[in-house]
């Protein structure tokens, strides 16, 4: 989701940019964080726009209490109960949603989240610590064939074999993982050659908080649900972090531009042919040099827009 400790908004003016707001429309922050691009978008709106935000974090939901605006409204969920939460407020469409994925800045820099191996903090990684799996509850429990699965799809580690042995290992042998520092430690000692300039641990702790946030299967969740709510010409916003995420989204969007791709002289007319609901608009876009030096944690983002079509 963003920045630094200061929490420095990602692609603020790109991802504002990119919705092409309409002074009177209605725009759905799925993912507000500390609410940098929610604050942004109601400085575009005019009295009679609206602004719906949405966070499965507590704490986040917390912050946007300093957002005294009529205009503007929160509501304590995850985003793939998009759909859901529009229909509760009487929308029928949006005119613009954006999804901001990841982590925030806040979520990492605060030790007891448990998302961070820098300090040595009980190991929760839950965004919504209202409800779900602890990490550390995770590791109590799980094999060792579907530890290395986690840590090999969502960390890409080539390592993730030695790293799940290691960790059975000390279930095994009367112990328990429970918090950053141990599983760091344990990481490390079975990482056998890390990556110059990341930290051994780099890739598990983003496996496993991935996975206990089930971030993937969250995005494959909402973005159909997306696209049946933007009104035509609505603009849908994706800011990914992760390659896996980038690669759902740049997927979604294709599939749903090429739906009317066949081969030649195949035996459908065009008119029987199904339209493309989607149209990608421009390519990714990443942070600037400038961006990237002031905030180094914006240096993997991926913004991808569409619009959505006249077709029903």
């Amino acid at each position: 989701m963003s920045g630094s400790a200061q929490h420095v908004t990602v692609l603020l003016d790109e991802a504002v940019d990119a919705l092409a707001i309409k002074p009177d429309g209605r725009y759905v922050d799925a993912t507000f964080g500390r609410g940098g691009h929610s604050r942004r978008i109601l400085e575009r709106l005019s009295a009679g726009g609206r602004l719906l935000a949405m966070d499965r974090d507590l704490a986040a939901v917390e912050a946007a209490a300093g957002i005294a605006d009529p205009r503007f409204q929160i509501v304590h969920s995850p985003f793939s109960a998009l759909s859901d939460v529009l229909a509760a407020q009487g929308w029928p469409a949006a005119d613009g949603i954006l999804l901001d994925l990841g982590i925030s800045s806040p979520q990492i820099d605060e030790a007891a989240r448990g998302f961070s191996f820098r300090f040595d903090a009980p190991l929760d990684m839950r965004m919504d610590q209202s409800r779900g799996q602890t990490a550390a509850e995770f590791l109590a429990e799980v094999s060792e064939q579907q530890l290395t699965q986690v840590i090999k799809d969502y960390g890409e580690e080539r390592f993730a074999r030695q790293i799940a042995r290691a960790l059975v290992a000390v279930r095994t042998a009367g112990g328990a993982v429970t918090t950053t520092g141990q599983l760091a430690k344990v990481v490390a000692g079975a990482v056998r050659k890390a990556e110059p300039g990341q930290d051994p641990a780099t890739r598990t702790f983003q496996a496993l908080r991935i996975f206990i946030n089930q971030e993937l299967d969250q995005l494959a969740l909402v973005l159909p649900q997306c696209l049946t709510s933007l009104a035509p010409g609505g603009r849908l916003a994706v800011i990914s972090f992760h390659s896996l995420e980038d690669r759902t989204v740049k997927h979604f969007i294709r599939d749903e531009q090429d739906r009317d791709a066949l081969p030649s002289r195949f035996p459908v007319r065009a008119a029987e042919l199904p339209q493309p609901r989607l149209r990608a608009i421009g390519r990714a876009i990443k942070p600037g040099a400038d961006e990237v030096r002031r905030n180094p944690r914006s240096r993997s983002a991926v913004m991808r827009v569409a619009e959505r079509t006249e077709v029903a």
